[in-house]
């Protein structure tokens, strides 16, 4: 969802800018790469693994979603291109269509909601409904069976390396459209399909054997 559908990543480093000046502590943006793709609880972990037991990091992270809530509010949420010309592509041939995100569920409804996308899928995971989130397979796999379908027939849209390698250790055929950062070395090598935009998807889709 974000990073991927909506043009949301860029909006985070300056949301925590903001918080941590709100707290008068320090936050190293570097921190916001490996955050990129992974859930709540891996973020707090990410940031209390840098920083130690004594860092506000609730606190923070509360002045964090204060902070990007008032810049969506202020400048709303663009969609990134090709979005809707790939869920038009998709609906015209009938492809059921899941959101699996490591925002929280009551955030990411939100978000769809906002910008009317929520009633064009058929499911939605949450990163809080899932025991472990992206790199590993759970909410990908929760989004096969809310769909209905075996893990081997979904493919998977991502942004991340963390959803990538979710996508495939699901047993998922995954596609990239890198967002802020390009993908490692280390991804590039398992040789998933990465694309610079949403718009090259349907014409990649289109010419994929059909079984």
């Amino acid at each position: 969802m974000d990073g991927l559908m909506l043009d949301t990543e860029r909006l985070a480093p300056r949301a925590w800018v903001e918080a941590a000046a709100s707290l008068s502590v320090e936050f190293d943006l570097a921190l916001t790469q490996p955050m990129v793709g992974r859930n709540f609880r891996d973020c707090q972990a990410i940031i209390n693994d840098h920083y130690g037991p004594a860092y506000p990091t609730a606190d923070l992270m509360r002045a964090w979603h204060v902070a990007y809530d008032a810049i969506v509010e202020r400048e709303g949420i663009a969609l990134k291109p090709g979005l809707l010309d790939l869920l038009d592509w998709l609906e015209a041939r009938s492809i059921p269509k899941a959101v699996a995100t490591s925002t929280r569920r009551d955030r990411a409804q939100a978000k769809l909601a906002r910008t009317a996308l929520l009633p064009r899928f058929v499911a939605l995971v949450g990163g809080d409904e899932v025991a472990r989130g992206k790199p590993e397979p759970d909410i990908f796999l929760a989004a096969a069976a809310r769909l209905g379908e075996a893990a081997q027939h979904c493919l998977v849209l991502e942004d991340s390396e963390p959803g990538v390698r979710a996508a495939l250790a699901a047993g998922m055929t995954p596609i990239m459209v890198p967002d802020l950062h390009a993908p490692s070395d280390d991804l590039v090598a398992l040789e998933p399909l990465i694309l610079e935009s949403l718009a090259e998807v349907p014409a990649r889709l289109a010419a994929l054997p059909r079984s």
